[in-house]
Parts: structure tokens; C-alpha cells; sequence
């Protein structure tokens, strides 16, 4: 089975893109892909780097089986443009960011993950100025959306 590689991208790497990795994580464990697909993820700043995710992003997940606590907060490097065939942003400013940083040559597929979603809002909102049930509204926000990517995801391996 050839591999693959996802890294999911919000603003800090904190609270967003640490969710969509750990349950992405989750998902590709419970399908036996854990050895076929490489998983990370990053902000579009660097405010937080070499942070754990924030706390209430690791409680929410705790409650829900996951663990966060060995993913540390990162930056988006020009590398990973290449490094990876995924690159999934969590809203439209992350996207737009990304596909201005891409450099020409670019053959990552930059895609915003609620487009795999219900059809509704295209933007998981930032929790972070808010309280706990806004980490559980971008938990299950993202649980329904990566299921369906999941699913083009691994329909490319072979």
C-alpha cells in the first residue's frame, strides 16, 4: 500500500488543527491505516511554538478517548509544501494563507476540511476566546467532516 500525508493547519496549532489530528488519528487506527498514512499538524503562525495543545482542546479530547499530550505546536514551514500531499486548512483565512504561501510548483492538494463536511458552514470557528463548549461544537464538527475525507484520502492508496 503506497503512503500518503495529511497535515492539518489552523492559526496557532493549538486548538483546531491538534482536534483534527488526533481524531484523524483515531480514524486511521480504527480502519488499520495507521502505517499508511503520515498525520501532523501546524499553524500559520508561530505564536505558540513547541506548545501543547491548549488545554481545554486536550480535555475535550481526553473525554472522548484521545490523547494530545505528545503533539507540540508548530509553524507551517515552506518544506511542508512538499513534505505533504495534504494539506487541510481549517477555515477560509487559513486557506487563503496557505495557497498564498504555496510556492509554484506546488503539488499538495490545499483543501479547506469542512468541504468534506454537511454543507453547512464552510469554517471550523476558533474556540480559543470562548469556553469549553466551543471545543466540543469543533470536536464533532470535525468528526463529520473527516470520516467523508478520510475516505478520498485512503481511496488513493493502493
Amino acid at each position: 500500500m503506497a503512503e500518503t500525508s495529511v497535515l492539518f493547519v489552523c492559526l496557532g496549532n493549538i486548538c483546531r488543527s491538534p482536534i483534527a489530528e488526533g481524531v484523524f488519528r483515531s480514524l486511521l487506527e480504527k480502519d488499520g491505516l495507521s502505517h499508511a498514512i503520515r498525520v501532523d499538524s501546524a499553524g500559520t503562525s508561530g505564536y505558540h511554538e513547541g506548545e501543547l495543545p491548549d488545554v481545554r482542546s486536550m480535555e475535550i479530547c481526553t473525554t472522548h478517548g484521545l490523547d494530545l499530550s505528545g503533539q507540540r505546536s508548530r509553524a507551517v514551514r515552506d518544506s511542508d509544501f512538499e513534505d505533504f500531499e495534504w494539506i487541510v486548512a481549517m477555515d477560509s483565512s487559513n486557506l487563503q494563507e496557505l495557497r498564498r504561501r504555496a510556492p509554484a510548483h506546488c503539488e499538495a492538494r490545499i483543501v479547506r476540511i469542512l468541504d468534506y463536511g454537511d454543507g453547512g458552514t464552510k469554517d471550523v470557528p476558533d474556540p480559543y476566546y470562548g469556553g469549553r463548549d466551543g471545543f466540543e461544537n469543533v470536536y464533532q464538527m470535525l468528526v463529520q467532516a473527516l470520516e467523508p475525507f478520510l475516505s478520498e484520502v485512503s481511496a488513493g492508496l493502493h
